[in-house]
């Protein structure tokens, strides 16, 4: 049973350092992680008296 929560101990710090890594390099393969950059406006009635 250890050695079995070793191994998924291992095996997620690998996916972790992985994510990690194609987050910083993840540019240069096409990934682009920036949400689109477009101004939004909305009119709002405020109910104040």
């Amino acid at each position: 049973m250890g050695r079995i929560i070793k191994w998924l101990i291992y095996l997620a710090l690998i996916g972790f350092i992985g994510l990690v890594a194609y987050a910083y390099v993840g540019e240069y393969f096409g990934a682009d992680f920036a949400p689109p950059q477009t101004e939004i406006r909305q009119p709002v009635e405020l109910d104040a008296r």
